[in-house]
This record gives structure tokens, C-alpha cells and sequence, in this order.
């Protein structure tokens, strides 16, 4: 049967993640060992851009945030600079990648014959600098597409309808509404594009010097593609934009193949001609990869640049809260997902004023503050939220009579400031207890039998601490905290097995009953509490999340976004 050991000897998978802060890369062996891995930071390494957090803020349009296309085509270029002394790209065998999702590219007319013939004593910057119809391109932290939105849903019979057609109602991020918004607002761009890709497919389309295909996975975070057929929606396409379906190209499969790599990368560094770039999918898709995420019991949390909750299921159920996508590593399976964009930056925004711009006092005033902090419940919105529907503010409670565990009727009082240590925890469990909940409301599993986490905070054994606390089970972690370049090389040597075996094959096999002797195993490091007290606790957090979602759902009444 196919395996690990049907990958070549000395054979290397790359896995890229472009991420809203950076472009990343994890090299995995034939062994799924990590041999190398490299970095390329927006905001330092590519300054002329004066991104912050790799984005733009539009000052003159609230929530209009979005990321300038050319310079994720600088950062490959520089980043595969970076890694040439570290590795032989000519024994790299396939190359798959991670894009942050939703996010979009617009090619104008005539672009795909520069994309075919790039030159490869040029740079890709200077040869691909005037090939796009607007230099911006809207990312998932943009909310200014509300009006679309609305349309959209009210054109397929309302929010509830469009998410058991393309998994989820329609959301600002989401590409379907930021495609209209172009449509409307500057229809000369719309006109003069040729193919729209996503984050994901468009630096596939690079690495194969031709259009790429979006996968179904990404393809199912744009509320344009039937969720069940696994193929456009005419109903949708029609109620976005015109002539949609031929700007967006054919759909694949995550697994598939997207093509040979281009000649300009075989001559400029080395690559093999026969390197095959597997279809590139969305960076949580990628975690899921990464995480080897394959029992429905286990739930991932990943905590970066927005923070998500995802699992695995066997059928899709769409609501009108979260997301349902095709599982990106199982062709009959789905993975669910709720999203949250306040995560790492609105945490160091707490850091900063709170705990002296330091990780360390942050951690030790989470150490010194006890669990559930004496009642204090905090909402924190540096960015308009998606979930809740919120718009930017921060909201501070005390629940006042708490120590009465019994008591259903707990009364709360909104309060101006929390003292700095308070703060801290606050920010942390917040934004747990409201995962806790909304994954509960979501129908995903309570408890769940194991959380693994991942993304940058994942090494904070602090928040990892609140975490298994407030969920009530045990916290796993990665070697790798960029689970999504290291699902994206897995994903580079599954695409390559499935290629030669003709057919799919499950990825499981790569690493069944080895997966400890790979770079893929997890860890223990926050074992459930199982004493008397820790349940107690546990019953006490049930308590809290319960009176938040309740103060949650007030809130959205009163101000929400929806």
C-alpha cells in the first residue's frame, strides 16, 4: 500500500504560508522531518511598502483594510533568496502553500501571457510590477462590505439560505461581497480583470507560470460555491457580478495537481523541471493539514492574527454562525470553523498599555490573577469583530454575587477600567469562554477530548493554561507553531503520492503508526485537571461563559454590525 516509504529517498517538500504578516516556509524530507525553515516579515524586511501588520487601514472608509498585491510577489522572490543556502532546490519534488483566506488578486486583461513567459534574468517584482487591474487587494480583516452582503443574501433568499448553499452566510471578509463591492464602486477595475484568484491560488499561479485554479477548500470561504456540489453556484455567481464564472476558472481539488513548476524558478534557482506544485489552499485548511486534525472528537485552536476554532465532521451542516468547508485532506469530509479577527494584535495592544510591552510581566500578571478573575468579564474590539458582530469599542463587566455558584440570576455591572493584571486576564478569558461558547452553540464537541494548539500564542503555556482550564480537557501543541507551512509540505508530499498512485490515497497513510518519529506529532502540555476542584472550576468557567454570552448577545442587540 502507499505510504511513507513511496517517497523518494532525499526527496524535499516545501510548504509556503503567506499569512497577513508574513511569508513563511517549513521543508519536510521524505521522512516528514522539518530540514529547514525560513521567514520573510512584511513590515521589516520589506519597509517601502509601510504596511502595518502587512496591511493598509483606508483612514477615509471604515473598515476598509486591505494589503498591496506586489509586495507578496517581492516577499516570494526574497524569500526563496533566503532558503537557497539553507537547502538543493533541485531536490525538491513538490511545492505546495497557504494563503491567508478570502483575500483577493485581480489580474487585468492580458496578464497571463507576461505570467507564461517570465524572463528569468528579470526579477518577478519588475516583470509583474503593471499586471494587475487595482494594486489592492481586500483581505480578510476588511468589513466594509456589509451593503453587498445583504444583497447577496436577500438575492438568494436570506442569510440562513445562503449558508446551506456555500456553507456560510455572507460575511464582509468573505470574497463574494468584496468582488461586488468592486463591481460597483469601481467597475472599470471589474471590467479590465481577467481571472480573480485568492491569496492561495494566485502564488500557485506564479510558481506555475499560468492561471491556477482555486481550490474547493479556499473556493468555499468566497459564499460563491455550492457546498455540496463542489462547484460554482449560479444562483450566487449571478446575484454578485456579470460574467463572474469566467473570471473565476474551474475549481480542483486541495490535492491535486496545479502544474510543473515554471521555467523561470528552474533556471533563476535550481528547481527540478519535474517539481509538481500541488493546488495551494486557505492557512486554517492548512493547520488542519498540519495538525494531522482526523478524529471529530478534537478541536484546534489557532492563535495568530485572528484566532480560530476548527474540527472535523462527516457532513455539513451550515448555520447562521461559523463556517462549514470541504475538509481539505479528505474528499467526502468537511471541517468547521468560527473565526475571530481581534487575536495576537489586539493582545499586544493589552500588552502594551497594560504590562510594559512585555510578554514576561504579561505572563506573570495571567500567573498572578487568579482563574476567573474574581467575575470580570472583558469584550475587547480593536478592529470591528466578526464574531460577535461588534463594532470597535471595549466593554468591561464584574459579575457581582459569583461566588453563588447556584445561582442562575447573576447580575453584572459595567465598569470604565480593570487594574493592568486584571486586564490581562481578562483579554485572555474573554476571548476563551467566547470560544468555548460559540463552539458550543456551533454543535462542536463539549468537551472536547483534546485541544492542539497552534499559531504563535500556542508557546505561551500561560494562555494554554486558561485554555484547558475553561475547556475542561487536556492542550496538545506542535513542534512547529506555523502548523500552516508545515501542512502545506505535508500537503506537497500527499499531492505528489496521490499523482503517482494515479488516484487519492489518504494522507493518514503517510504517517500512520510513525507519527511520533515524524515532525507532525503533538505534545502534551496541559494535562486535564481531574481533582475535585479543578471540576469545580470547570462548572464555575460553565457559570461565566453562560452569563457572557448573555451580556454578548445584549451587546449585538444594542450595537451589533449586523
Amino acid at each position: 500500500m502507499a505510504g511513507r516509504g513511496s517517497l523518494p529517498e532525499g526527496a524535499l517538500f516545501l510548504g509556503l504560508d503567506s499569512s497577513t504578516q508574513s511569508l513563511k516556509a517549513t521543508v519536510l524530507n521524505n521522512e516528514l522531518t522539518i530540514v529547514a525553515s525560513e521567514i520573510v516579515n512584511f513590515d521589516s524586511e520589506l519597509p517601502h511598502y509601510k504596511t502595518e501588520g502587512g496591511v493598509y487601514r483606508d483612514p477615509a472608509d471604515d473598515g476598509h483594510i486591505f494589503s498591496p498585491t506586489i509586495m507578496w510577489v517581492e516577499a516570494l522572490e526574497l524569500l526563496l533568496q533566503k532558503l537557497k543556502p539553507k537547502i538543493s532546490f533541485s531536490k525538491v519534488v513538490a511545492i505546495s502553500g497557504s494563503g491567508q483566506q478570502h483575500g483577493s488578486v485581480y489580474w487585468k486583461k492580458g496578464s497571463h501571457a507576461v505570467l507564461s513567459s517570465l524572463d528569468p534574468s528579470k526579477s518577478l517584482l519588475s516583470q509583474l510590477k503593471d499586471v494587475f487591474s487595482t494594486m489592492d487587494s481586500p483581505i480578510w480583516m476588511d468589513s466594509s462590505t456589509t451593503k453587498q452582503c445583504r444583497e447577496i443574501e436577500n438575492a438568494v433568499g436570506g442569510a440562513l439560505e445562503l449558508a446551506k448553499l456555500t456553507g456560510s452566510r455572507a460575511y464582509e471578509r468573505f470574497t463574494g461581497p468584496q468582488i461586488r463591492k468592486i463591481y460597483q464602486t469601481e467597475p472599470n477595475v471589474y471590467e479590465d480583470t481577467e481571472r480573480i484568484s485568492l491569496v492561495s491560488s494566485f502564488m500557485a499561479s506564479i510558481l506555475v507560470g499560468s492561471y491556477a485554479s482555486i481550490d474547493e477548500t479556499d473556493g468555499a470561504g468566497m459564499n460563491l460555491m455550492d457546498i455540496n456540489k463542489r462547484t460554482w453556484s449560479k444562483a450566487v455567481l449571478e446575484a454578485t457580478a456579470p460574467g463572474l464564472e469566467a473570471k473565476l476558472g474551474n475549481l480542483a481539488p486541495a490535492y491535486s495537481v496545479a502544474g510543473r513548476i515554471a521555467p523561470y524558478f528552474v533556471e533563476r534557482f535550481q528547481f527540478d523541471k519535474n517539481c509538481l506544485v500541488i493546488q495551494w489552499t486557505g492557512d486554517n485548511p492548512n493547520s488542519l493539514a498540519g495538525l494531522t486534525l482526523n478524529t471529530p472528537g478534537d478541536l484546534a485552536i489557532s492563535l495568530g492574527t485572528s484566532d480560530t476554532v476548527f474540527g472535523i465532521t462527516a457532513e455539513a451542516k451550515p448555520s447562521l454562525e461559523g463556517h462549514v468547508f470541504p475538509n481539505p485532506v479528505e474528499p467526502d469530509g468537511y471541517m468547521v470553523m468560527l473565526c475571530y479577527k481581534n487575536g495576537s494584535l489586539t493582545r499586544e495592544d493589552v500588552r502594551n498599555r497594560c504590562a510594559e510591552k512585555s510578554w514576561d510581566v504579561f505572563n506573570s500578571y495571567l500567573e498572578k490573577t487568579a482563574p476567573l478573575n474574581g467575575g470580570k468579564l472583558g469584550f475587547y474590539y480593536k478592529d470591528h469583530e466578526i464574531l460577535p458582530p461588534l463594532p470597535v469599542g471595549f466593554h468591561r463587566y464584574i459579575v457581582e454575587n459569583f461566588n453563588d455558584i447556584s445561582s442562575d440570576n447573576l447580575m453584572e455591572r459595567e465598569v470604565e477600567e480593570f487594574d493592568p493584571p486584571s486586564e490581562v486576564r481578562a483579554i485572555i478569558e474573554g476571548q476563551m469562554l467566547s470560544m468555548r461558547g460559540h463552539a458550543e452553540r456551533f454543535g462542536m464537541p463539549n468537551p472536547p477530548k483534546r485541544i492542539i494548539a497552534t499559531g504563535g500564542a500556542s508557546s505561551n503555556e500561560s494562555i494554554l493554561k486558561s485554555i484547558a482550564q475553561i475547556f475542561g480537557c487536556p492542550v496538545f501543541t506542535v513542534q512547529r507553531p506555523d502548523s500552516a507551512s508545515l501542512g502545506a509540505a505535508l500537503r506537497a508530499a500527499h499531492g505528489w503520492l496521490c499523482n503517482k498512485e494515479g488516484s487519492f490515497v489518504p494522507i493518514s497513510c503517510l504517517y500512520e503508526g510513525n507519527l511520533e518519529k515524524t515532525s507532525l506529532g503533538s505534545k502534551l502540555v496541559i494535562p486535564a485537571g481531574d481533582k475535585e476542584e479543578d471540576k469545580e472550576l470547570l462548572k464555575k468557567y460553565t457559570q461565566l461563559m453562560r452569563k457572557r454570552m448573555e451580556i454578548e448577545r445584549r451587546l449585538v442587540e444594542k450595537i451589533g454590525r449586523a
